[in-house]
């Protein structure tokens, strides 16, 4: 609330001559929510008409890079990452352009979350990233039970699956790799 009522103040008094400074607007609620949230909020401003003001932007939300190719003026900066394998290095440099990547958890891990917390974080991300691409796939249809968080023999039976080099199967492993999902389905 308090966050919100700021953004208002903001809002409502931000001119073109403004230098306008927001940090994760949105935080705090739930995902879609902030980041619809955040989303407006840039529109708003980027408006000539509504606000127009100088603004730096700092947000998690990647998604919001579209904006740049949607909306005049604005212009987006990441800082640098070297990626080594499954681990990546800040390299303390600001650049020009987005991101398609998320890294919380690599911070995380930086930051010295326990491995078996970063661990199990990761899986939870597959798994919900699994669930989206589905969803997208289905015409955003809500496919019920199938890969649900909370639904840990799913969950385990698409980490196998997406294993699974099925161009390298012959016909026998793929049928017997079948009987194995069967079994564990029972």
């Amino acid at each position: 609330m308090v966050e919100m009522m700021e953004v208002a103040t903001i809002l409502k008094e931000a001119t073109s001559n403004s230098l306008v400074i927001l940090d994760e607007i949105g935080r705090g609620t739930s995902t879609y929510d902030g980041l619809s949230i955040a989303w407006a909020v840039a529109e708003y401003i980027a408006n000539k008409e509504n606000c127009g003001a100088k603004t730096l932007f700092a947000t998690h939300y990647h998604e919001l890079i579209e904006l740049e190719d949607k909306l005049e003026g604005i212009k987006n900066y990441s800082i640098a990452v070297k990626e080594k394998g499954e681990d990546i290095i800040f390299l303390r440099k600001i650049i020009r352009g987005g991101t398609d990547e998320s890294y919380g958890i690599h911070v995380a891990k930086l930051a010295g979350v326990p491995s078996k917390v970063v661990a199990r974080a990761n899986e939870i991300l597959k798994t919900l990233e699994r669930k989206i691409t589905i969803r997208d796939k289905e015409n955003k249809k809500e496919l019920t039970g199938q890969l649900d968080m909370y639904n840990y023999k799913l969950a385990e039976i698409a980490h196998e699956l997406d294993k699974v080099d099925i161009n390298g199967l012959t016909p026998i492993d793929a049928l017997n790799a079948l009987v194995k999902i069967k079994e564990k389905l029972k």
